[in-house]
């Protein structure tokens, strides 16, 4: 046997051996393998979702107001009466009702907001349009929007489950106040101004009766 063909063997028995070797420490890896994923042990990932579902902040009240306040806690409390309760809704209710209550007083349509009012709210109402319309004095109105809403108070009593919740709204809106001949006296016709009050909307949680009455206001 030549030379050539005896060093041929030898390199190709290297090559054999260095493969085999190799695989023996290495291991085989088929295609795209992930990186091992370190198990939690399951005592730890359990007691990390009970936190998230069972003891973290309820954000319908979080997203309102201060986690450690004494409003959240008012609200909490009137929610464990009535868990369907929501304060995100019951925010977007007041806006609604600002502008329908807002626009009924204007105009003096007072019939159609009564059932939103308390009594001593509906009659202060009374009292003002019954004056205006002494004077002889009409308002021309129209609602742009509501600019801010945000929660100012709560109070809630746990003996009559009876709600308050004060409310900070700033609304917008177009106002002229004629005379009795029909002359603008006071605004005018394509100025928007801004209105701010604070109203207080009161409710028995857990009540069948889901409306909240407006009992006081507050500019």
């Amino acid at each position: 046997m030549n030379s050539p063909l005896i060093q041929l063997l030898v390199l190709a028995g290297i090559a054999i051996f260095l493969i085999l070797r190799l695989k023996s420490v290495l291991g085989t890896r088929e295609g795209f393998e992930k990186p091992p994923v370190q198990q939690q042990p399951e005592s730890a990932k359990s007691r990390r979702d009970f936190e998230v579902i069972d003891g973290g902040p309820d954000r319908d009240i979080t997203d309102h107001v201060p986690e450690d306040s004494e409003i959240a806690q008012t609200l909490a409390a009137m929610k464990r009466v009535e868990p369907s309760f929501s304060v995100s809704e019951f925010l977007q209710g007041a806006r609604g009702a600002y502008e329908l209550i807002v626009m009924g007083f204007e105009r003096g349509n007072l019939n159609e907001i009564q059932p939103f009012l308390s009594e001593e709210v509906f009659d202060s109402f009374v009292s003002v349009v019954s004056a205006r319309e002494d004077q002889g004095l009409t308002i021309e109105a129209e609602f742009v929007g509501v600019r801010e809403t945000s929660l100012a108070d709560a109070h809630f009593d746990k003996d009559s489950n009876r709600a308050e919740i004060t409310v900070r709204l700033v609304g917008e809106l177009t106002s002229v106040v004629r005379d009795r001949g029909g002359d603008i006296i006071e605004g005018t016709p394509n100025t928007i101004k801004r209105q701010k009050d604070s109203w207080t909307f009161a409710r028995e949680m857990g009540s069948d009766d889901p409306n909240w009455l407006l009992v006081a206001t507050d500019a």
